[in-house]
């Protein structure tokens, strides 16, 4: 069990003011507890004695649905109210003394039963977070991100959407689900698709670096590209000259465009077998996987045996062209009012311009002609007298 006392998990709404910028108070939780780290399991807000035992429990139970927990606690220092949103208990709510709070494993036990959690699913569920010793933690969002991924993963869903806004660390978020499952052992050969070149090198070197000598870009050109720290790095390369594949590497990275098109000797993900990929995470995928008919669809489709992850910030919902129909609906979605309420994008604001031959209309002005040399003015007029008689 892990403790964080005073844990601020928004940074406060950004508020402009003409020139003026200002954050607001951000939401702090007095305590929060957890199974392991990144996994939150209940939430604790405290007050003084002056207060009635049950005083913080709305204030708790707030941060509750914000976090995603389980389990919910007020006290003042002499007892708890214990709330359980999982309604397994025998009362919703129930007062507890000091010595009564229950153990890290009571509640997790608690929280597998909740969810049906197998002991073979917990294992992946437990599955340590990356952790580079700085200190870094994903944001309060990324992690239930996470959590409700492996989660669904865990329990045997194949097509998992995650909806997240512009902005908000979508790639950070895929690499940590990418990590945990990697490490688990229960996903080994894993694909990640984009459709911007600068996506795939920038991930390359950036979020998916611990994967190290795991990973590998599906391209022919090798290329020299700088990290966020200002050194310098030569991607690795998957292919040779002649695009033959090494299928020594675990974790590729590639473009849509570069591994298929609409010949057949542009479709280069067929050099790979069917069942090669046990993950593949799509970026963007409102773009290219959503329609049916899409020419990206058929590497989704080819490798359909693989869990697929698809990753975006608009989701695509048409009569011709659904995420929804094809990944189910989100396991989980952070907003871009989500984002801007907790100050972890800065607010916009919308500007209306009106262009000045929108609002006053246009006539071209004799001498003005076309490239065949006849008049503007008296072609437009020619043309209305033919439609208009």
């Amino acid at each position: 069990m892990q403790i964080r006392e005073e844990v601020a998990f928004t940074k406060g709404r950004i508020i402009v003011r003409g020139k003026l910028v200002t954050r607001g108070k951000p939401k702090r939780a007095d305590y929060i507890l957890y199974y392991k780290p990144n996994i939150p399991i209940a939430v604790i807000e405290a007050k003084d004695n002056n207060h009635s035992v049950g005083d913080g429990m709305q204030q708790a139970l707030d941060y509750a649905v914000t976090l995603n927990i389980p389990f919910v606690f007020s006290s003042n220092g002499d007892g708890f109210v214990f709330h359980d949103r999982t309604g397994l208990s025998a009362e919703k709510e129930a007062s507890l003394t000091l010595d009564q709070f229950p153990t890290p494993n009571q509640l997790w036990s608690k929280y597998c039963k909740w969810k049906g959690i197998t002991p073979d699913e917990e294992e992946i569920i437990l599955q340590d977070y990356f952790d580079d010793g700085s200190g870094k933690a994903p944001r309060y969002y990324q992690s239930n991100a996470i959590n409700a991924a492996i989660e669904a993963i865990a329990k045997g869903q194949n097509r998992v959407l995650l909806v997240m806004a512009t902005g908000t660390g979508k790639t950070y978020t895929a690499f940590q689900i990418i990590w945990r499952l990697w490490k688990a052992g229960r996903k080994e050969r894993i694909l990640f698709l984009a459709d911007r070149n600068v996506l795939v090198d920038q991930t390359m070197v950036n979020d998916f670096r611990p994967f190290g000598a795991a990973m590998a870009k599906l391209s022919t050109g090798a290329k020299t590209i700088e990290r966020q720290d200002g050194s310098e790095v030569e991607l690795t390369t998957a292919l040779d000259k002649k695009r033959r594949i090494d299928t020594a590497y675990e974790v590729y990275l590639g473009l849509y465009q570069a591994i298929t098109g609409p010949e057949e000797r542009q479709k280069l993900f067929r050099e790979f077998s069917p069942g090669f990929f046990d993950l593949i995470v799509i970026d963007e995928c409102h773009r290219g996987s959503a329609a049916d008919d899409a020419a990206w669809r058929e590497i989704l489709e080819y490798f359909s045996a693989a869990t697929q992850i698809g990753l975006t910030a608009t989701p695509k919902e048409t009569k011709y062209v659904s995420n929804i129909h094809y990944f189910g609906k989100p396991v989980y979605t952070y907003s871009l009012k989500q984002g801007i309420e907790d100050g972890f994008l800065a607010p916009y604001k919308v500007i209306k311009v009106h262009i000045d031959l929108d609002v006053q209309g246009y006539r071209p002005e004799r001498g003005y002609t076309d490239r065949d040399g006849n008049e503007i003015e008296d072609r437009i007029y020619n043309t209305c007298l033919g439609c208009f008689g």
